[in-house]
């Protein structure tokens, strides 16, 4: 069993979401790994959508890999959605670059800069467009996995849950959690706001719009309208979602599904946190200490750890069958294309 707990539902007509999104946030030196610089990042979003539909990152020159040199959790995401034929579909939630493949636009602006509040300027529309969005695609679908590409994104997952009243510690894309800058930023970001710790459970979507990103407004907007059995497919990211939903007393069927890199990383408390809000964790293992491949194999060293929805992704080929090791050997055949051998 190579997901935790087994998933014991089997769906009929699954879909795969991605929310993608840029912040200012994500510029800040040394916050995320989820681009070779800081300036990148506004390229990364896209390149994982790219990567994921295509097999290709054709909006940058860069390889798809982390700047220590692992391969983007897109391509774990990419194996899934080739293993299972999941139909993948990728929303714009404020991009400063707009991946070279169809998506549907939200409309909306990407996310400044936490520490010079107004985060997200329009975090209610983007719920209601969001909530509207859902709606429609509930009726094309029995069940609904969430992913999410926002570099830097876990520095706004913990400054939401701050503002609700939750000590939530997140994780990293780097083997080193640079937690002292994300506190300091934060630190920094409540105090410009007039925001304390636990100011704001009563208004989630204001926790969002100040010290948030746009995909948080949209996750949760899609929760609301999908009204299906959702599952939100991210680390620490959607344990702030989940906040989000919960002191929206919005009642769904939701869950969350990340890897046993999050799960078990001693930095964050992602077990906790779910148990706290209230939800079902599901952790999915694939075993890359096993990996022909050194980036795959990088990851069993806290490198990477989730992104583009991996960890939903893998419960997705697990729930329809896949054993640990036939998702193992795809996802190298994604690296063998992009990579070479």
């Amino acid at each position: 069993m190579w997901v935790k707990p087994n998933p014991d539902f089997s769906p009929e007509k699954p879909l795969f979401l991605c929310i993608l999104a840029n912040t200012e946030t994500a510029k800040i030196p040394n916050i995320s790994a989820a681009g070779k610089s800081p300036e990148l990042t506004d390229f990364t979003p896209a390149a994982d959508a790219e990567l994921v539909e295509t097999g290709n990152a054709i909006s940058i020159n860069e390889p798809a890999m982390t700047p220590s040199g692992a391969p983007s959790p897109a391509v774990l995401t990419r194996a899934s959605m080739l293993l299972t034929g999941i139909p993948c579909i990728f929303i714009n939630s404020g991009l400063r670059v707009r991946p070279m493949i169809p998506t549907i636009d939200l409309n909306t602006r990407p996310g400044g800069d936490i520490r010079k509040g107004h985060a997200v300027v329009d975090a209610l529309d983007i719920f209601n467009k969001s909530k509207a969005l859902g709606e429609k695609l509930g009726q094309l679908s029995d069940f609904v996995i969430i992913g999410e590409s926002v570099p830097g994104g876990t520095t706004t997952a913990m400054g939401v849950l701050r503002a609700l009243g939750y000590d939530g510690k997140v994780s990293s894309s780097f083997p080193k959690n640079p937690l002292q800058i994300k506190n300091k930023v934060i630190e920094e970001a409540m105090k410009n706001s007039g925001i304390s710790f636990g100011s704001l459970r009563n208004s989630p979507l204001n926790a969002v719009e100040s010290l948030g990103d746009p995909m948080m407004a949209a996750a949760a907007g899609l929760v609301d309208g999908l009204n299906k059995k959702t599952v939100l497919a991210g680390g620490t990211q959607m344990v702030s979602v989940l906040g989000v939903i919960k002191h929206l007393g919005l009642v769904r069927d939701v869950s969350i599904a990340t890897t046993r890199y999050v799960a078990d990383d001693k930095s964050a408390n992602f077990r906790e946190m779910t148990e706290i809000l209230g939800y079902e964790a599901f952790a999915a293992d694939p075993g890359f200490g096993k990996s022909r491949r050194k980036g795959l194999r990088m990851y069993e060293d806290g490198d990477v750890k989730e992104g583009v929805g991996a960890g939903g992704a893998m419960l997705a080929a697990a729930m329809m069958g896949f054993s640990r090791k036939e998702f193992r050997e795809k996802t190298e055949e994604v690296c063998d294309s992009i990579f070479g051998i």
